[in-house]
């Protein structure tokens, strides 16, 4: 619904490595405030030129590899944009952009910014293997520090998890949203309860978004390839990005070793969101597989509350946290990824004709429920309180 005060109020969603139609800037964020009236701008990777969608007004500042030269370009080009559109909030999606625009702020005081946490960075950074002692070291106490000014100089913090108002110090009381990354789709048109087909027909399995070892893309292909003992018919679909080079090549090296079924989709560039839920309808399960660890094992993962709203059957690790979740919608069951399947005939009769989701698909997994939030946050920047 408009909001008659949000006339004419410019708002600014950037990022540096998110897509300009990324799911939660564009899809949520963006389209919850274009819908309440708000003009709003998004600043991010793409390689077309600039474009107006949907009511949202895209600006392409990066467009290389995650490493590269472009990226320190792609400041110079945020800066610019500041500069030359002036928005009244701009809303940071990504800590590499605090600096410029506490410096912005700081010379436009009567303008805010909003920092939008979608991950604790600072933890990822020292606990994944993606950079070396040292450095990892550095980069994960410089990214601390200037959070913790952003933290006191933003009007408010958006939080993708809840998990992050305990893992973070120096969050402003008060000022802090919890915004989880709730499914923004349209409701979903097939039956429910949803019965799985017998083991003597196809079964589609599927692992969508983000493609990594720590998220368990290996683990769920050594899984399904168990599972095919007692289900021959089982395919294994894989949609998203893959950051990792090495671990893309290793992913298409199994593609071409079990083509009749294992596929990929994208892989070496991002995936229209809109093509990952076509995906998630036409499959029968949806698999979770990531591996224990602090970066992610308190966090509620955004394909699971896409998978429940769409009433999508999933197989989740034994954590607590989604477990509980699952088990509450009769939405799936709990295995062990990591481990070979010692009984895959067993596991073939529980899922076999078996019904999820006997009052259908899960309403709270929608993203309706965290717009109004996102709408007292910026409506509170707009106005200084």
């Amino acid at each position: 619904m408009e909001n008659p005060a949000a006339r004419s109020v410019r708002v600014l969603l950037a990022s540096v490595l998110k897509p300009v139609d990324d799911t939660r800037m564009a899809e949520k964020v963006g389209r919850t405030l274009a819908e309440a009236g708000y003009e709003v701008h998004i600043a991010g990777r793409s390689s077309a030129p600039p474009a107006f969608v949907g009511g949202i007004r895209q600006h392409p500042i990066f467009q290389a590899q995650r490493l590269s030269f472009d990226r320190l370009a792609a400041q110079w080009r945020y800066w610019l944009l500041l500069h030359r559109l002036r928005p009244a909030v701009v809303i940071v999606h990504a800590p590499e952009l605090l600096p410029l625009t506490l410096l912005w702020q700081w010379l436009e005081p009567r303008r805010a910014f909003l920092y939008d946490v979608r991950e604790n960075y600072a933890l990822n950074i020292s606990t994944q293997q993606v950079y070396g002692g040292f450095s990892k070291r550095v980069l994960a106490g410089a990214i601390r520090r200037i959070e913790l000014l952003a933290f006191r100089r933003a009007a408010g913090v958006l939080l993708a998890e809840r998990s992050y108002a305990d893992e973070l110090r120096g969050l402003p009381a008060g000022r802090t949203y919890i915004l989880e990354n709730k499914y923004a789709g349209s409701a979903p048109t097939a039956a429910h309860p949803a019965i799985l087909p017998m083991p003597t027909e196809p079964l589609r399995l599927l692992y969508s978004g983000t493609i990594s070892s720590l998220n368990g893309v290996f683990d769920a292909v050594a899984w399904v390839q168990h599972l095919r003992q007692a289900w021959p018919a089982a395919q294994l679909s894989i949609i998203g990005f893959c950051q990792q080079p090495e671990e893309l090549r290793r992913l298409q090296q199994l593609v071409a070793e079990h083509s009749s079924w294992l596929r990929l989709i994208g892989g070496a560039q991002p995936v229209p969101h809109q093509e990952i839920l076509r995906e998630i309808e036409r499959h029968h399960v949806g698999l979770l597989p990531y591996q224990e660890h602090p970066s992610s094992w308190r966090c509620m993962p955004t394909k699971l509350y896409e998978y429940l709203a769409a009433g999508l059957p999933v197989l989740v690790p034994p954590n607590p946290l989604w477990e509980a979740e699952v088990r509450r919608h009769q939405a799936g069951i709990v295995v062990s990824f990591r481990q070979p399947l010692p009984a895959p005939n067993h596991l073939a009769q529980q899922l076999g004709g078996r019904r999820f989701y006997a009052t259908g698909p899960v309403a709270e997994a929608h993203w309706s429920s965290e717009a109004p939030r996102l709408l007292a946050a910026v409506a509170a920047a707009c106005t200084g309180r």
